[in-house]
């Protein structure tokens, strides 16, 4: 049993919203993360979405697109992403998803999850820039992201390995000691990974190890639609 992810789907079977806008490469790439995805993920994995998992503006919108990673091997976890229109309440969510008889997928908000001796904690993020609003929003999606990690702690102990997902990056060239960072540090989390990014601005993203942290973007060009086994 094995934790995959990939972020950043933008699937749209309901609606017309292609991503060949960021490039060529975007071309049919529905069916190259199916192709990859079926090579690579067991009924037995854990999959994580960090974001923008789908175009939709409403949740009942988004059955296609939830049935089109429904159809595909693993347990599915998704986060919020800035593109996530339709995201509503969990509760609201967890009932169209039974109603409409996907049973392997939940999300990711202000909660964790356990799996294979590794918890699986996140939260959105938010862009950091030196405007007032966005510096505000950050600091509830840093809140959140505590939230999720205390919840991990409580539920399943000290002794297991926290991962963390956001869909936001975490760190950026400018700042690379984020209100973000000083969380992961103080609860010792080693390994992030995130999403948001494409075409140019992949160069922009942050990876590697950062003063003991294990960066990866995970947006679905960025991996060259190729799911990552972490």
């Amino acid at each position: 049993m094995a934790i995959f992810t990939i972020a950043d789907l933008h699937l749209s079977f309901n609606t017309n919203k292609p991503m060949n806008i960021f490039g060529t490469n975007w071309e049919n790439y529905e069916e190259k993360i199916k192709k990859d995805w079926q090579e690579k993920v067991t009924e037995k994995d854990l999959v994580v979405l960090p974001g923008d998992f789908s175009w939709a503006m409403y949740l009942n919108e988004t059955e296609k697109d939830f049935a089109y990673i429904n159809s595909l091997p693993g347990k599915k976890i998704l986060l919020k992403g800035n593109h996530d229109y339709w995201w509503s309440t969990v509760t609201s969510m967890r009932k169209y998803i039974k109603e409409k008889n996907f049973e392997n997928i939940d999300f990711l908000i202000n909660n964790s999850y356990e799996f294979e001796n590794k918890i699986i904690v996140g939260t959105r993020g938010w862009a950091l820039t030196e405007d007032a609003e966005d510096k505000r929003l950050t600091q509830r999606e840093v809140a959140r992201l505590e939230l999720s990690i205390k919840s991990g702690i409580e539920q399943y102990g000290t002794e297991k390995e926290i991962i963390a997902f956001m869909h936001y990056p975490p760190i950026t060239k400018n700042n690379l000691n984020t209100e973000y960072i000083k969380i992961l540090k103080k609860y010792n989390i080693k390994r992030c990974f995130y999403g948001h990014l494409h075409a140019s601005a992949i160069q922009d993203a942050i990876e590697g190890n950062i003063d003991g942290i294990e960066f990866k973007l995970v947006s679905a060009d960025g991996l060259d639609f190729k799911i990552l086994k972490i």
